[in-house]
C-alpha cells in the first residue's frame, strides 16, 4: 500500500536548474571552460562533484582543483537561490495534498546537504519532511537508487510503498531502480523526451496531481 511520498528537489520543488546552469557557466569560465546551456543540461540530475569530474576529464584545466570548483559552484548556487530562488508551480499545493492524506514525506536530492538546507529554509518547508537525504553521502549518486533507498529506510517504508516525484531522466531512473512508483514533471523543453515513458505517470505541473491520479497509481 502506497503511504509514502519522496520528492526530488532541484527543478521539481524549486526552479533552480537555470540558477545551476548560470553558476556552472560562471565558475567553469574561471578555469577557461565555456559551457553552453545545452552542455549544462547534459549533466542534469548528477551530483556536483560528478559534473565537475566529467568536465575536468574532458578539458583537463589547471589552476583550480576540482574540489575548489565544486565548492565555488555550490556557494554560487546557494547565493543565487537565497537572492532569487522561486518555488515551482504547485509546490505548496502538493506538500499540502500529501500532508492531508497522512503520507510520510521525504526528500531525496543529488544536491549537497548544505544546499538542500538552504533551499528548505528559503522556501520555509523544512518542517514538511520527516526525512531529508543527500546523495553526497552515498557511494553512488543518481541514477543509482541509493539515495531513494536510504530515504525510504529512514521513513520506515518499503520501496514498493513509496511514490517518487522527479523532474529529470537521471532521477526517474534512480526512483524506478529503487522499485518506486514514479511520477515525472519534466521541464518544458524536456517533456517530449521518449525516455519518460519509463515513469508510471507524466505531468506538466504538480498542480495536475489529484485524487484521480493517485487512484490510477495505487490500483
Amino acid at each position: 500500500m502506497i503511504d509514502t511520498v519522496i520528492f526530488d528537489m532541484d527543478g521539481l520543488l524549486i526552479d533552480s536548474e537555470p540558477l545551476w546552469g548560470i553558476a556552472m557557466r560562471e565558475v567553469f569560465a574561471t578555469v577557461g571552460v565555456k559551457l553552453s546551456p545545452e552542455l549544462t543540461h547534459l549533466t542534469t540530475g548528477l551530483r556536483t562533484k560528478e559534473v565537475v569530474s566529467y568536465w575536468h576529464n574532458f578539458y583537463k584545466w589547471d589552476g583550480k582543483s576540482p574540489e575548489q570548483v565544486v565548492n565555488e559552484i555550490i556557494d554560487s548556487v546557494i547565493a543565487k537561490i537565497i537572492a532569487s530562488g522561486q518555488p515551482m508551480e504547485g509546490l505548496h499545493y502538493i506538500l499540502g495534498y500529501f500532508k492531508e492524506k497522512g503520507f510520510k514525506m521525504g526528500l531525496a536530492s543529488s544536491s549537497p546537504l548544505r544546499l538542500i538546507n538552504a533551499v528548505l529554509d528559503h522556501l520555509q518547508i523544512k518542517d514538511r519532511f520527516q526525512a531529508v537525504y543527500s546523495a553526497e553521502f552515498e557511494d553512488y549518486g543518481k541514477p543509482h537508487p541509493a539515495v531513494y533507498l536510504a530515504c525510504a529506510k529512514a521513513l520506515g517504508s518499503e520501496p514498493l510503498d513509496c511514490l517518487a516525484f522527479e523532474d529529470s531522466v537521471t532521477g526517474m531512473i534512480a526512483a524506478k531502480a529503487a522499485r518506486m512508483t514514479t511520477v515525472v514533471v519534466p521541464e518544458t523543453h524536456n517533456r517530449k523526451d521518449p525516455r519518460y515513458a519509463l515513469a508510471n505517470m507524466q505531468l506538466d505541473s504538480l498542480l495536475e496531481f489529484n485524487d484521480a491520479k493517485l487512484s490510477l497509481l495505487t490500483k
